[in-house]
């Protein structure tokens, strides 16, 4: 327990939108040198995105040179950072800002870069906390799963020993397939901040959905994992890319938001649309996603006409709930009540909707209502209990 990430970390990542793009010479504006991240640390501080929370600016694979230096240290790519990996933590801190890294515990990164065995955990800890790391994402590739039993318990001690606050990624699960009882939550909780349990994000809606219904089909083991400190990552947000449309990218952000997850954007914030901007910015969104008690909501409803609903309770006896459409034809009329969906008995509930913004009024807990989501779209909304109504 090192007391970080109390709610859902926030911020910005290379890899979905950058990869592994060392190509400096044909593409420098969009390859994977300090340039990108000086600038995205720029748009996070100056385009609104801070004040909101987003306070990460995340390095994924391929930053370090192929070899380790003489005395054995991770040392950047020399041509690509030339400053170094201090000086842009330093940028990135003066923006009021975090940085995180990436290492892979294993023989490689997953980038094919040096990984680190168990005999450098404790010194790639020590350099990262020299260089002023905030977050550390650790990888599994080219390891095995007795290396990563040892391996990802004792990174989490040598980052604490450090005496520099850095949150801990942890890879780990998705390794392991994901699930009990290769998987030991418990144990995950207490020594990671986060995990990824489960397949990288690729750009497109199919991608989305197979992630979603991983996590969903298996919410009895998941969710329980989930709280301050501790948070299932379902892998980042892809909204402001390519594979995506308007309706998908509110749903992405919704269904992120009901689960607890990380928001970590992989996009160009140099040339992201007003509209991604506008999902990525919702104030109500983002106080939901980071609300204080942490826990991860849960599907609650599987229509046959592929209408889903999901619930997320929320500090000071509020809730979220997620209509969520599966379906490919058109807008869907979904009828249903606060008491279908187990709400309280004789209870009364201000309803705010998330992306409109507009509150929809009073609504007692017997009262059947509709709501109109469009395909591949969703419908969310923030209720708050109003005066329980007197007998």
């Amino acid at each position: 327990e090192n007391g970080l990430a109390r709610t859902p970390p926030m911020g910005w990542m290379s890899w979905e939108r950058f990869r592994c793009n060392v190509d400096c010479q044909a593409d420098p504006r969009n390859c994977i040198r300090e340039q990108l991240f000086f600038e995205m640390a720029d748009r996070l501080a100056e385009d609104g995105w801070r004040e909101l929370g987003y306070e990460y600016i995340n390095m994924d694979d391929c930053w370090s040179a192929k070899q380790r230096d003489a005395a054995g240290r991770l040392v950047p790519d020399p041509t690509r950072f030339p400053s170094g990996i201090k000086a842009l933590a330093d940028y990135v801190h003066a923006r009021g800002l975090k940085l995180g890294i990436y290492g892979d515990l294993g023989i490689f990164t997953c980038g094919g870069y040096p990984g680190t065995m168990l005999e450098h955990v404790k010194q790639d800890a020590e350099t990262f906390a020299a260089w002023g790391v905030d977050m550390l994402k650790l990888d599994g590739c080219y390891s095995s799963a007795e290396e990563q039993a040892k391996g990802y318990p004792e990174m989490a001690r040598a980052l604490n020993a450090t005496g520099r606050p850095i949150v801990y990624s942890c890879s780990w699960p998705a390794y392991q397939g994901g699930l009990p009882p290769e998987v030991n939550y418990t144990i995950l909780a207490e020594i990671c901040n986060l995990w990824r349990n489960y397949d990288d994000i690729q750009d497109s809606w199919d991608s989305v959905l197979s992630i979603v219904d991983w996590f969903f089909t298996n919410q009895d083991v998941l969710q329980p994992a989930a709280g301050p400190g501790h948070w299932n990552d379902p892998d980042m947000l892809i909204i402001g890319n390519f594979g995506l449309s308007y309706e998908q990218s509110r749903s992405q952000m919704a269904l992120w938001t009901v689960m607890a997850a990380p928001l970590l954007m992989s996009t160009d914030l140099r040339t992201i649309s007003p509209g991604a901007k506008e999902i990525l910015q919702n104030r109500l969104m983002i106080q939901i996603n980071q609300d204080p008690l942490g826990i991860q909501g849960r599907r609650i409803v599987k229509e046959k006409s592929h209408i889903e609903v999901f619930l997320r309770p929320l500090s000071q006896a509020a809730s979220a709930l997620v209509f969520f459409s599966r379906r490919t034809d058109m807008p869907f009329r979904y009828t249903t009540s606060l008491a279908k969906l187990h709400f309280p008995e004789d209870a009364v509930y201000e309803v705010q909707d998330v992306y409109v913004g507009k509150i929809v009024g009073a609504l007692k807990t017997a009262d059947n209502f509709s709501v109109i989501i469009n395909p591949s779209g969703v419908v969310m909304w923030y209720l708050r209990p109003m005066a329980l109504l007197i007998q």
